[in-house]
């Protein structure tokens, strides 16, 4: 049984309950309305209808465990309010896509899941967000703590200029692991993890700075991963990556999601739909709909999603 990790520095970890997450089952994607599939042919064109049905099974449990969950979440910037009132849950061990035009908050609110936001000058936060029931902007909690929780990989690749293996260790030493055999072994299990280890098992000593693109993003992902987080947040990972990295990386994102909890901000709508179970539209800093990404793509309950998806603004 995995061992959750306290928020507080000092302190036990706070209490909670492990709920089991049951297995996944295929939902057929039917009675989608004909209006909405032939626009979803003109457009956005056919691709997003084929990824639509490729699109993984959200889970089947009648009362999904849940993550994370931002009630009456709302963000500003010296004033000027970016995150409007938003509540939603991120269900444990699924992949949770946030998709939305340019500036509509879903970058700033996936910044709120970890407070990456408290770096922002000028920036206030209110409302809540909870990790498993404890809200991480409670004045005892350590941000810190919470980012060791709760990974981050950006949108371009930032390795360190240190060699690979340093680049994915840097995360272990500064919390506090010494041991070079423990370091050794955790570093090899990210790299496997981020689908990297073969590429690199020859050169860990070579710097990080001399990979791919792709392989840099997946490096990224690797250092977040070592610290064993039990979220991670992906701000468009794949938008400066040609296509063949993106396709990696999205079949590495499928392999985690059944030990991870992911959540990825997107602007491309296929790409939600091939990796997510669930979907959230953002607009005008409004958490418009959320639902399951195959009845949100096909059966959206919104006129504002449904204009979104099918070209008409954004």
């Amino acid at each position: 049984m995995r061992q959750y990790r306290p928020l507080v520095t000092g302190t036990s970890q706070f209490s909670h309950s492990t709920l089991a997450v049951g297995p996944h089952s295929a939902r057929v994607i039917a009675g989608a309305r004909e209006s909405l599939q032939d626009r979803l042919k003109g457009p956005v064109g056919p691709p997003i209808v084929t990824a639509v049905a490729k699109a993984p099974a959200a889970s089947a449990d009648v009362q999904p465990s849940v993550k994370m969950r931002a009630e009456d979440l709302t963000i500003s910037y010296n004033g000027r309010e970016a995150v409007k009132g938003v509540e939603i849950e991120v269900r444990a061990r699924e992949v949770l896509a946030l998709i939305g035009p340019s500036g509509c908050g879903k970058s700033t609110f996936l910044r709120s899941l970890n407070r990456m936001n408290d770096t922002i000058d000028g920036a206030v936060t209110k409302g809540k967000v909870e990790l498993e029931g404890q809200d991480i902007y409670a004045p005892e909690i350590d941000p810190v703590m919470v980012r060791r929780r709760v990974g981050m990989v950006f949108q371009r690749s930032n390795p360190f200029p240190k060699s690979i293996a340093e680049n994915v260790a840097y995360g272990l030493r500064i919390a506090g692991l010494k041991s070079r055999a423990d370091i050794e072994g955790r570093v090899e299990k990210a790299l496997r993890q981020a689908a990297l280890w073969d590429e690199v098992k020859d050169r860990l000593d070579d710097s990080g700075l001399g990979l791919s693109g792709g392989q840099q993003q997946r490096l990224c992902i690797a250092r977040a991963l070592a610290v064993e987080p039990d979220v991670l947040l992906m701000d468009e990972p794949a938008s400066a990556l040609d296509p063949i990295a993106t396709a990696k990386l999205e079949d590495l994102i499928s392999d985690l999601k059944g030990t991870l909890t992911i959540v990825i901000v997107t602007h491309n709508m296929q790409q939600a739909a091939r990796v997510s179970q669930r979907t959230g539209f953002f607009n005008l800093g409004r958490l418009v709909e959320v639902g399951d990404t195959s009845t949100l793509f096909t059966r959206p309950r919104v006129r504002e999603t449904e204009d979104y998806i099918t070209g008409r603004f954004g």
